[in-house]
């Protein structure tokens, strides 16, 4: 019983000393270090929105990585933040032509908004906008354009739900148009422009007024294009020509009204446009030429140039190209050098972090261990003291009954001394007489003197001096 009961005690000590591990370490990661890693996911996550922000889109890229993979390791986490950080990275993997790893991504979110209600819609509109894109670049183009057309079902299912918030602009309709231009369906172009006018029209009622004069002329310029492109050259310059300057104030128009003059053969005007776009962009960020803005500001420019017969400019813009290229490619690879470099760093500290991570769970096993081993020790210290005690006491308890036997037994034969020897047996003649000889000058038998302390020597006097007695009693 009393084996079992110690060993119930080791096993509640074990449990206890378990338990408060588990609320040290076990605990902190289910529920402390829950929120630890939903922290460090959302930090990454407004990191790489920094970073996008500065075009350090490798940067960017990785932040977003490991932000979508944190919130996806947590048990619960913020739903946009989640859906927006693998959206953003899908796109940025799409942007530098990884379009399989874009769809891989696309698509495990994708396959969420079937299981999870609470997804944002905002950002599934986006992940299906994404994903025809994808398909656009492996041409498949009856998919894109079935996701396209999910995409914009998503978009009025959510403006109906939220019928007392403001229209959104129309980006879904204007996007697919714009795609389906790229690859030459105009019909189907024009048709989602028109969807597109719709639709702004409702957000003109309750939008902001210089907002609404800004798409007024991107959509006149965007449908110029078309109908340039069509065929209805007449009903392309009419529109263009009612879309008042006032409208084109930003580099997105113009080169929207670029496209249209080239389209439509008027070169020189195109040229200006251009020469309009390039003094925008080099107001701004001139000083950091890249192989975007060669692209998009130079090579449209001497291509104009070109085609208006400007050979002399069009020899100046092709020598501001030349070194253009120079300059974009050092930059590019100081660009591409640094990014590495961060992401190398953060790398690092990623493996840090891992090591110290490794190195105190490594610890507190250890601290925890010698713990357990000092409350073993301590337990059995205890018990080995608690049975000493009550060894010790049942000695107490078997020296006093031998003692009090050895008075009995003394009394007896003492009794018997005093007796008339002629009123005793023979058998009682016979222990009387070996009595006395016990107890004579000779001394053949002091052990029944020796001054003992232990139980074991008692006995043993005990047998020696009183066995005759026992046999013949």
């Amino acid at each position: 019983m009393r084996t079992i009961r110690g060993t119930k005690i080791v096993v509640l000590m074990l449990c206890g000393v378990l338990t408060f591990w588990g609320c040290m370490g076990h605990g902190n990661s289910a529920g402390g270090g829950d929120e630890k890693a939903l922290a460090t996911a959302k930090a990454e996550y407004l990191k790489g929105r920094d970073y996008d922000k500065n075009w350090q889109m490798r940067i960017a890229e990785h932040c977003y990585r490991k932000a979508y993979e944190g919130f996806g390791a947590a048990s619960a986490q913020d739903q946009f933040e989640y859906a927006d950080a693998g959206y953003r990275w899908a796109y940025l993997r799409y942007a530098r032509g990884d379009t399989e790893g874009a769809l891989s991504v696309v698509s495990d979110l994708l396959a969420q908004t079937k299981e999870n209600e609470a997804f944002p819609k905002k950002v599934e509109v986006a992940l299906l906008m994404l994903m025809a894109d994808c398909q656009l670049n492996l041409h498949q183009v009856n998919d894109a354009q079935h996701n396209w057309q999910k995409a914009y079902e998503v978009q009025q299912e959510l403006l109906k739900k939220g019928k007392k918030q403001k229209v959104g602009l129309p980006f879904v309709p204007m996007s697919i148009s714009i795609n389906l231009y790229s690859i030459g369906d105009i019909q189907g172009a024009q048709k989602w422009m028109e969807c597109c006018s719709r639709e702004f029209e409702l957000y003109e009622k309750q939008g902001d007024s210089l907002l609404i004069e800004e798409w007024k002329g991107h959509i006149a310029l965007k449908q110029a294009l078309y109908l340039q492109a069509s065929g209805h050259a007449s009903e392309a310059a009419a529109v263009f020509a009612a879309v008042p300057k006032s409208r084109i104030f930003e580099p997105r128009a113009y080169t929207e009204a670029a496209e249209y003059l080239m389209a439509a053969g008027r070169y020189d005007e195109a040229a200006y446009w251009y020469e309009q776009l390039d003094s925008t962009y080099m107001a701004t960020d001139g000083a950091q030429m890249t192989f975007d803005n060669i692209a998009e500001r130079l090579s449209p420019r001497y291509l104009a140039y070109r085609k208006a017969g400007r050979n002399a400019d069009a020899l100046a813009i092709a020598d501001s190209i030349s070194a253009a290229v120079d300059s974009a490619l050092v930059w590019q690879k100081k660009n591409d050098a640094a990014e590495l470099a961060v992401i190398y760093q953060t790398h690092e500290r990623d493996l840090q972090l891992k090591d110290l991570r490794f190195t105190v769970s490594l610890h507190r096993i250890i601290v925890i261990a010698a713990v357990l081993i000092i409350l073993l020790i301590g337990y059995l210290l205890w018990r080995s003291y608690r049975y000493n005690k009550i060894l010790a006491s049942k000695n107490r308890r078997l020296l006093a009954d031998i003692e009090l036997r050895e008075r009995e037994e003394k009394q007896a034969v003492e009794q018997l001394k005093a007796e008339p020897e002629e009123t005793l047996t023979g058998e009682q003649q016979l222990l009387r007489r070996i009595c006395d000889l016990m107890d004579g000058p000779e001394y053949l038998y002091r052990c029944r003197a020796k001054s003992y302390t232990t139980v074991s020597d008692a006995w043993y006097q005990r047998t020696l001096y009183y066995g005759c007695h026992q046999y013949l009693l």
